[in-house]
């Protein structure tokens, strides 16, 4: 997977969902996806700013969890993801990031 890739991925992802009402930044390995959702809607880019929680990981890590090869959970509490920031922010964003 690359990060074009997992950046258009998230991107259909959020298309529908309820904005976050705050910033999210997902640091993978080979970049970053900043998920802007204080507006109507989610505007995903590339950009590498601060957000009001981060998420690190790498995309083989990302890939494995939207094929179902891997809970997220699982992930958190083995430590292949790393969540910085408010955790409430990731917990909303799990509907579309699993």
């Amino acid at each position: 997977m690359t990060l074009d890739f997992a950046t258009e991925e998230i991107r259909k992802r959020v298309e529908h969902a309820s904005p976050l009402g705050a910033t999210l930044k997902i640091a993978f390995d080979a970049g970053s996806v900043y998920i802007d959702g204080t507006g109507e809607k989610h505007i995903v880019s590339n950009d590498e700013k601060e957000a009001n929680c981060t998420i690190k990981t790498t995309l083989d890590t990302f890939e494995k969890m939207g094929t179902g090869d891997l809970n997220p959970m699982t992930a958190v509490m083995t430590g292949l993801i790393r969540i910085e920031g408010d955790m409430g922010v990731a917990m909303r964003a799990q509907s579309f990031l699993s």
